[in-house]
């Protein structure tokens, strides 16, 4: 099991708490800009579902595991302001899930845990470098 680990850092201009937090039933990742949670997402996927690792998967430009098809993903709490940042949202959360399951598999960890994020992004930051950015210091926390 994740114990807690965290970490404050600057992306874009913007200082960004990242925070994961192992429960016996769920793992919760906060990814914060705004001083609160946010937006809170769950994603499960089936036990049986094959997860692939950046390393090995072939087809990963990005040097990210990519999320299983099978990933779903269920709205718990808050909502993005419009559809384009619920899909960002949503994006985030499958990513994270990912990179959480692919590191807790190579641990040998039994179940699969459902992953709940929580995420509070300023409007104004660059997409593209805030998700690479949040997902570069995820994976430090968690390997």
């Amino acid at each position: 099991m994740l114990s807690i680990h965290s970490t404050s850092v600057e992306l874009e201009g913007v200082p960004t708490e990242i925070m994961v937090q192992g429960f016996a039933d769920r793992i919760l990742v906060l990814v914060m800009q705004l001083g609160k949670v946010g937006n809170l997402i769950q994603a499960s996927i089936p036990s049986t579902t094959p997860l692939l690792s950046a390393d090995l998967d072939e087809d990963s430009t990005n040097g990210l595991p990519a999320p299983p098809a099978a990933i779903r993903l269920t709205p718990l709490l808050g909502g993005a302001s419009s559809e384009h940042l619920q899909t960002l949202h949503s994006l985030y959360a499958a990513q994270i899930a990912t990179i959480i399951w692919v590191e807790e598999a190579k641990k040998m960890a039994v179940n699969r845990r459902s992953v709940v994020v929580g995420i509070a992004l300023h409007k104004d930051a660059d997409e593209r470098n805030t998700f690479h950015g949040v997902m570069n210091h995820l994976y430090r926390l968690v390997k």
